[in-house]
């Protein structure tokens, strides 16, 4: 972590994790100017506060606003991993925004050869189950969702906490047809079928393997990734029960 651009992206995250303050975006909103420099940031923090051992993350997410766009990746820290039903108790969380998703779980491992000429078919040949998730989407910058792309991406692509519903066997499915439902506490139900970004959730998962393989390094079996929202972010308070459900996949849920 040589670049003093990203060493001072670092500091500031730090500094926003151990006091519970959000830094200021606008200080650093030019600072960064590629993707490659944010990653590193997130490596950075990662390697500070210890998350992985030898095996690498085992949870990450990854997902885009379409298949024209460039997919993102962040590696998720252990300690924000939680199986449903979950409580926050006194998890610190600036905002709470509420993304449900589908998780999935590799059944195999992958090094940087076999992910190098992966396509959307041998992918799905290497997961073993999906389960509902819920990604609460939090921030250590001022700002939030507002923050600079690149700063977002630093801060792993505005991650707070990944809440996993009970696994169930892998098998594709017609996604255009899949319906989710999401009650926050007293707010209207929110439905949506076929919404996600990608199309399939299991579009992105080559690109993300040859993201998480870069190096030489090999991605582990068991290793969870969530692939994204189907409702877009919605607004949550402390205290609601938020409630995500996939028809014919399941469910999960969190008490923030």
């Amino acid at each position: 972590m040589s670049d003093p651009r990203v060493t001072s992206v670092v500091h500031a995250l730090l500094r926003a994790r151990q006091t519970y303050h959000q830094a200021e975006a606008g200080e650093f909103s030019e600072t960064l100017s590629s993707a490659e420099q944010a990653y590193a940031a997130q490596d950075g923090v990662a390697q500070a506060l210890q998350w992985f051992g030898p095996e690498g993350p085992m949870h990450w997410k990854s997902g885009g606003a379409s298949r024209q766009a460039t997919l993102t990746h962040a590696p998720l820290p252990p300690a924000g991993i939680w199986n449903s039903p979950a409580s926050a108790g006194g998890f610190a969380f600036a905002m709470r925004g509420i993304e449900a998703e589908i998780a999935l779980r590799l059944g195999q491992s992958v090094n940087a050869e076999q992910a190098a000429t992966l396509d959307a078919s041998g992918a799905s040949a290497l997961i073993e189950a999906m389960a509902v998730s819920i990604e609460v989407v939090d921030s250590r910058w001022s700002g939030g969702m507002a923050a600079p792309a690149l700063l977002r991406l630093a801060d792993l692509q505005t991650h707070g906490a990944l809440v996993l519903g009970p696994w169930v066997p892998w098998a594709p499915r017609d996604w255009s047809q899949q319906v989710c439902r999401v009650y926050i506490g007293e707010q209207p139900v929110v439905q949506r079928q076929g919404t996600h970004a990608l199309g399939d959730p299991v579009w992105g998962v080559p690109e993300w393997l040859r993201h998480a393989t870069r190096g030489g390094r090999t991605v582990a079996a068991g290793t969870v990734l969530t692939t994204g929202t189907w409702v877009g972010v919605l607004n949550a308070s402390a205290g609601d029960l938020v409630r995500a459900e996939f028809d014919g996949i399941g469910a999960a849920q969190v008490q923030l």
